[in-house]
């Protein structure tokens, strides 16, 4: 059951919130209450009338299984709005689950972007948030929330380094004195990771599979480290290519790890970009201190030990890597004055 569900009746009317706008999942925290809404970010669409048919959960699970009359929409792309339309319909219905609320009473809203964000970008950000009743908003880059929610002393002069693997972005960032000193980004996360999933099966096994499956044997058996024999496998069913029926195959852990390590190369070639350009100063900081994972990405097998092993600097996964992002923006609107320095006003 998701977050929304579980909040019938209430009403808060004019509440300040923060939307963690991801590409996979939509978060908001609304001011006192904490994180109310935990949709995926995927809508049906009606293909004749343009109707909104399902929206988060609902509309998920729709995904591969749709008549031809319906379709399934994933509005943002590498955690930007890549559908305006439906991007504004989607965070208006998702708004409207927090409460009642009046035609005068516009919250302010803090929304996180993903830390190469061009003005476009966050102009279209901005105006679906305005269009689906936001009064003020404040923007946030996202690696900057998710330390923030993990914990990390920002506001210090030591260099932290924290990275953010999602599902449309890998954003390695240093931290340092409430700010970003560097970072190096690339549009490349678990999405990305179960497209080579798909193709990897259809270019060894010649079957293919749909978007969930490839999702579901990635959190079931993926790994991005090699540390001896791989024993895990499972069951994948599919459509076999050349006889267009349902086969059945048998995947390890290996089979996976060849099909993903060009993608997870890259996101490794990011976070040592990252390092390399650290300056003298802060990087004894970040060998001290370590680098700090979050994302969904970092509850991926092997990410973790990857990391360190080909930078030779400690890794820590936060507690809850999925929830950072939305936990550090809530923070940001609870404590907003001593806070405000972080964030970036788009200026409405």
């Amino acid at each position: 059951m998701s977050t929304s569900e579980k909040l019938p009746g209430r009403r808060f009317a004019g509440q300040d919130i923060a939307i963690d706008l991801g590409t996979s999942f939509t978060r908001i925290y609304a001011k006192g209450l904490g994180v109310v809404v935990n949709e995926p970010s995927v809508v049906a669409i009606n293909a004749v009338s343009h109707s909104m048919i399902a929206v988060g959960f609902e509309a998920k699970e729709m995904i591969g299984r749709t008549p031809g009359n319906v379709v399934t929409v994933k509005p943002l792309k590498d955690g930007v709005s890549s559908d305006f339309d439906v991007t504004e319909r989607m965070l208006h219905h998702f708004i409207s689950l927090t409460g009642e609320r009046h035609f005068f009473a516009k919250p302010r809203m803090v929304i996180s972007v993903p830390v190469d964000t061009t003005i476009v970008e966050k102009r279209a950000v901005v105006d679906a948030a305005v269009q689906a009743g936001a009064g003020k908003v404040f923007l946030i880059e996202e690696p900057l929330a998710a330390a923030i929610g993990a914990g990390l002393s920002i506001h210090e002069s030591t260099g932290q380094m924290i990275v953010d693997i999602g599902a449309g972005t890998t954003e390695a960032v240093v931290i340092s004195l409430g700010g970003i000193v560097l970072s190096k980004s690339i549009r490349v996360g678990g999405d990305e990771i179960d497209h080579e999933i798909i193709n990897g099966l259809k270019r060894y096994f010649g079957v293919s599979v749909g978007e969930r499956t490839a999702e579901a044997v990635k959190i079931r058996i993926g790994s991005m480290f090699d540390s001896g024999p791989v024993h895990d496998k499972c069951e994948i069913k599919g459509l076999d290519q050349s006889s267009g029926l349902p086969e059945s195959i048998v995947v390890t852990g290996e089979d996976l790890r060849l099909y993903i390590e060009e993608p997870v190369c890259r996101i490794i070639n990011t976070v040592k970009d990252a390092l390399e350009r650290t300056p003298p100063e802060l990087s004894g900081d970040i060998v001290e201190n370590g680098i700090t994972l979050t994302g969904g990405g970092a509850l991926m097998g092997g990410i973790k030990d990857r990391i360190c092993n080909e930078t030779g600097i400690t890794v820590k996964v936060v507690d809850n890597p999925l929830m950072s992002v939305v936990k550090g923006i809530g923070k940001c609107l609870e404590d907003f004055k001593s806070m405000k320095m972080v964030m970036t006003s788009s200026g409405y």
